[in-house]
């Protein structure tokens, strides 16, 4: 098989619609280990090949039928894509980032189009992650961290937003360093990046990277699918600042849950941000050089230690956190890592009576009503 047909197949697959990493991941394995296959012989089966052989459901089949029709057109696109100099790289390539599928696993994107130092995704890497329009102070511990991490010769991971994640790059850049560009948008969209990046391209400093369709553009879905590929990629993920929602946000709480080690600035005093609340959630809280502090159980509880889930009811523990800070119903589940959907929580939460959801919030935010939670506690 020649690269131009292997593409096109591993484009027709990776972009299969309705199907997730998981699903599409599944379907690598039985093909390429389970029957020692390749795509090419897997298109050229009927459908009661595809079932009787891969045990694929009658949903499935319509799909990868559907899929087949794109081949022509997924040819061109492949064609497109090698004469500009892109590249796919398939899960079961060697090339692939091995920390992306060490931290993702199943998830981790069936492939990834790239240009650039291929090599980068094999060393030690750094995120450094954060808000748009992140403080002086975040900007500043970002270089800072990013000058360190530069002389440690660790690549850094950043997602090409403003704020935090420009400054990432940039620093990267001003210090010799290496970085991947972790793109919201298809690969054949970034043509003014590349310009721009042109001789640090060349000089193998960065390397481009995304998961998603080659001419997808730019959306807010895409920008929060981005982030665990960011944290995926990094064997180490540094926080300058967080609000308490948006991408930074979810990204830390998912990756939190997942068991991931994550580094929080720790906030100045009287600070804007939820730095604080995600060091309280179990994030270690370092200085501007990235070292950890150490603090008391009493400042910084996380809170598998502050609530014995066996002991606390459930409002015992969604009351400790509205303590906090007013929270969403998808804050909430990931803060407890309830295996709950928003709306199930949602209803519970408008239930209790000295929980109320903040106006004109989408999503809503709910908070405590301090004067009905008082009365309630003396009766």
């Amino acid at each position: 098989m020649n690269i131009k047909t292997d593409t096109t197949y591993w484009i027709t697959i990776a972009h299969l619609e309705r199907w997730g990493h998981d699903r599409i991941n599944d379907l690598i394995i039985k093909v390429y280990h389970e029957q020692k296959s390749n795509w090419e012989t897997f298109f050229e089966l009927n459908e009661s090949e595809w079932k009787n052989i891969y045990k694929l459901p009658d949903n499935q089949i319509r799909d990868l039928l559907s899929a087949k029709v794109n081949l022509p057109n997924n040819s061109f696109l492949a064609e497109d894509l090698l004469s500009q100099g892109f590249e796919i790289i398939p899960i079961n390539s060697q090339e692939y980032s091995k920390t992306l599928k060490l931290n993702l696993k199943k998830s981790a994107p069936p492939i990834l189009y790239v240009k650039g130092n291929k090599q980068i995704m094999q060393e030690n890497s750094i995120a450094i992650v954060g808000s748009r329009d992140a403080n002086e102070t975040s900007l500043q511990f970002t270089d800072n961290i990013a000058k360190l991490a530069s002389k440690e010769y660790k690549v850094i991971v950043s997602g090409f937003a403003k704020g935090v994640d420009k400054q990432a790059l940039d620093s990267s850049i001003k210090y010799k360093g290496q970085s991947i560009i972790v793109l919201p948008q298809g690969i054949m969209t970034f043509s003014s990046g590349f310009k721009k990046y042109y001789q640090e391209l060349i000089a193998g400093d960065v390397l481009v990277l995304s998961t998603f369709h080659p001419k997808a553009v730019w959306n807010v879905g895409l920008a929060m699918a981005r982030n665990p590929i960011i944290y995926g990629l990094s064997k180490e993920i540094y926080v300058a600042q967080s609000s308490d929602s948006g991408g930074t946000w979810e990204g830390v709480m998912d990756g939190l849950k997942k068991g991931r080690t994550i580094y929080v600035r720790k906030p100045e005093n009287n600070e804007k941000s939820a730095n604080s609340l995600l060091i309280k959630s179990g994030a270690i809280p370092v200085d501007f050089n990235g070292n950890k502090i150490e603090t008391s159980k009493t400042e910084t509880p996380n809170i598998s230690e502050t609530i014995n889930i066996k002991q606390q009811t459930l409002e015992d523990q969604i009351i400790f956190a509205l303590k906090n800070k007013p929270l969403s119903a998808k804050q909430l589940i990931d803060f407890l890592n309830l295996q709950w959907t928003t709306q199930k929580l949602s209803s519970l939460l408008k239930k209790i009576n000295y929980i109320e959801p903040i106006e004109k919030t989408r999503p809503q935010i709910f908070r405590i009503r301090d004067d009905i939670y008082q009365t309630t506690l003396f009766k």
